[in-house]
């Protein structure tokens, strides 16, 4: 009885220490509230109300592009544009699809039913089924799917989605349900703070207007005025202004880290070709940097401008578009008469090209290329072959030939040489056009002696000839020695032109006997561009100095005034590339064969009237190519020149490949070539009458200025 009564009276005292024990926790939470609610209550409430500052860039327009006369000729259209940018850290899937549904009820992507058709794709519409049945969606997974992380579970949903095509339920000829997802789709796409532009073409003036008096009810959605490219004569050059992507493109996928890096949004249009691409970075302006102020919610409770937008910088070509318009329909049409003449015998041409340039600064007065689309029945530009594509010259090169044969010393001014035909065992006769007998240099280059040009091949390589046996003691090396002087002039190298890309043309092989090395004195084995050859040419008219082609001219500040200039920020000055390391006499003496080539040699009978005093060098090239297995014989007509010989102005090269070798199959690149003259000195007489020259640039900036 003692033990329990003891056992009685431990009990109450426990109880009475867990109860104090109780009261001092609860006292202790009751001080620690008051300290947070009397104390730390401002400090509290500032960090539930706390919110974020977070910049976002806003493009701005890209720099004009005008021509060498002040010409505007690319210019930016103002456009509707819809665009959505997200909260901090993106809108949830649903709410976007919410916005998507309360914005097809205002516009539509597209109202052909097949271009809408064709903006949503299998996966958008897995996804869509996906938001409206989540639970089922899930459902999917097996035990073993639910081991893979999240984002391997959504792709295997819906890949299941896929192999059950459940999607299929919904109608997917309704034109609005396609119009939801097509929206939701660039929703998808947009980063947080990062205008997305959700339409900018076709958007017309009634859907700007209900989107622009709904935008309370629509987060994130703003109706803008946009710019797009357009030509201001009709595409005339395109192919060297080159284009941009999309706002849907932004930057192109395979440098997409280099472009971010240098402060670009994924959805930035950037130049892909072209001059766009070349001075991307100077059209592209300077961004508008807008601060957003978030709450901790995301949501935007304020913005403010930190760095005004600035528009691109504008170009100034060296072109003239006059004359570039010009050029375009002589090509298109000497290309097309010349093909319809005789469609048999010239069934495998299909281009013409042509390069003009100023000689003594290199800037690109026009560069032209009429193709002949065969499948399509249709004549389109594509000037890009004139950088792009590489043709056997023929004896346009015949200059640099001579040349090379002066600066090594195996003929001098006035070196005479008997036109024969050369007999090398294991080649074909290699011949003049018509035995020339006793040739000199100038009647060489004047009647386009081909054995003039073997011998100076010969003589470099080291080859002793005797008819019928092989070349003895032929030196290889004759090759390189040969193209390292050709490549002084630009053939075979870079010109340097201001694009992103352009070809060398193909090196043929040194293997063999000497026979190949006969033909690359005659432009029969390597092969060039037109541009090459217009700057070869280039060279030979301004006394053996090799400047670089030239597209840009100067660089100005936008001024939003398209009627002025605004002030230079970076002008590019001729670059001489190289000088040819020989006598001005010699030089000289090549200058004159081809003007003798005009006035009495194998191009008199298209030029010997002209009253631009032309200086030019005709070329043919056999063309040999098979044809499901046959071969086929062809011409390429090449013509280069300048004009006047006296003080050389304009320099021009043309190349026709694969016309036919029947009658009278060597007028089409005299015709352009007489044509392209004419013009030129027309336009430039015009231009004397009216007071117009190079001068109207600083008049039109000197107004800005005022």
């Amino acid at each position: 009885m003692a033990k329990q009564n003891k056992k009685r009276a431990q009990l109450p005292l426990r109880l009475n220490v867990l109860f104090l024990f109780v009261f001092l926790l609860f006292s202790l939470l009751i001080l620690q509230l008051g300290i947070v609610q009397i104390i730390n209550g401002e400090e509290a409430r500032e960090r539930v109300n706390q919110t974020e500052n977070t910049r976002a860039s806003i493009s701005v327009p890209r720099g004009l592009m005008y021509d060498r006369y002040g010409q505007l000729i690319l210019d930016n259209e103002p456009e509707r544009s819809i665009t959505y940018t997200p909260p901090k850290n993106g809108d949830s899937a649903k709410a976007r699809l919410k916005i998507a549904e309360d914005l097809a009820e205002l516009m539509v992507m597209s109202d052909d039913f097949k271009e809408l058709e064709a903006m949503v794709r299998d996966r958008d519409k897995q996804e869509y089924w996906y938001l409206l049945n989540t639970e089922d969606a899930n459902d999917l997974l097996t035990e073993e799917d639910l081991e893979l992380d999240t984002s391997e579970q959504y792709q295997q949903i819906l890949d299941y989605i896929e192999e059950a095509k459940t999607y299929d339920e919904y109608d997917w000829s309704d034109p609005d349900l396609l119009n939801v997802v097509a929206i939701k789709k660039e929703l998808d796409q947009a980063y947080e703070l990062s205008p997305h532009t959700i339409k900018n073409e076709d958007v017309t003036e009634e859907e700007y207007a209900l989107i622009s008096e709904n935008l309370t009810r629509l987060p994130g959605i703003d109706a803008k005025i946009d710019w797009n490219r357009v030509s201001m004569y009709d595409g005339t050059f395109a192919s060297f202004i080159g284009g941009i992507t999309s706002s849907n493109e932004g930057i192109p996928r395979e440098n997409q880290d280099y472009y971010l890096t240098l402060g670009y949004s994924r959805n930035d249009r950037v130049g892909t070709s072209g001059l766009e691409q070349q001075y991307e970075s100077l059209l592209r302006g300077q961004k508008e940097i807008i601060e957003y102020t978030t709450d901790n919610r995301g949501n935007i409770v304020g913005t403010d401008t930190v760095i005004e937008g600035k528009s691109g910088n504008d170009l100034m070509l060296t072109v003239d578009i006059e004359l570039q318009q010009a050029l375009d329909q002589i090509v298109q049409k000497e290309l097309k008469d010349y093909i319809n003449q005789n469609p048999g015998e010239n069934k495998y041409m299909e281009d013409a090209l042509v390069a003009v340039l100023d000689p003594q600064t290199g800037d690109v007065l026009a560069m032209s290329g009429a193709h002949y689309d065969r499948e399509e029945n249709e004549y389109v530009d594509q000037a890009y072959r004139v950088i792009y594509d590489a043709h056997i010259p023929g004896s346009s090169i015949k200059g640099a030939t001579v040349l090379t044969g002066y600066q090594t010393g195996v003929i001098s001014p006035g070196t005479v040489i008997y036109d024969r035909p050369i007999r090398i065992a294991g080649t074909s006769v290699k011949q003049s056009w018509k035995q020339l007998y006793d040739v000199d240099d100038l009647r060489a280059i004047e009647q386009s002696s081909n054995v003039y040009m073997f011998e100076i091949a010969m003589r470099i390589s080291g080859a002793t000839y005797r008819e019928n046996e092989p070349l003895r003691g032929f030196n290889p090396e004759g090759f390189q020695i040969m193209r390292n002087h050709f490549n002084q002039f630009g053939l075979g190298v870079e010109t340097g032109i201001d694009l992103p890309f352009e070809a060398t043309g193909v090196t043929g092989s040194t293997t063999g006997n000497g026979g190949l090395l006969l033909d690359f004195a005659i432009g029969q084995y390597d092969t060039y561009t037109t541009l090459q050859l217009a700057q070869y040419v280039s060279t030979i008219a301004n006394d053996g100095y090799r400047v670089s082609p030239r597209l840009v001219k100067e660089i100005r500040q936008s001024n939003g005034n398209k009627e002025t200039l605004g002030s230079i920020v970076e002008s590019n000055s001729p670059t001489v590339l190289n000088r040819i390391d020989m006598d001005d006499n010699y030089i000289e003496r090549v200058q004159q064969g081809f003007r003798r080539v005009a006035t009495s040699g194998t191009g008199s009978s298209h030029w010997a009237n002209s009253e631009y005093d032309v200086a030019i060098k005709t070329g043919t090239a056999q063309n040999y190519f098979y044809d499901n297995g046959i071969q086929q014989k062809t011409n390429n007509l090449t013509l280069v020149g300048y004009a006047p010989y006296d003080e050389p102005e304009v320099a021009f090269a043309i190349i026709v490949p694969r016309t036919g070798t029947g009658n009278d199959h060597n007028g089409i690149h005299h015709n352009i070539g007489n044509q392209l003259i004419n013009t030129y000195f027309e336009l430039k007489e015009q231009r004397d009458q009216e007071g117009i020259d190079e001068s109207i640039i600083d008049e039109m900036a000197s107004q800005d200025q005022e």
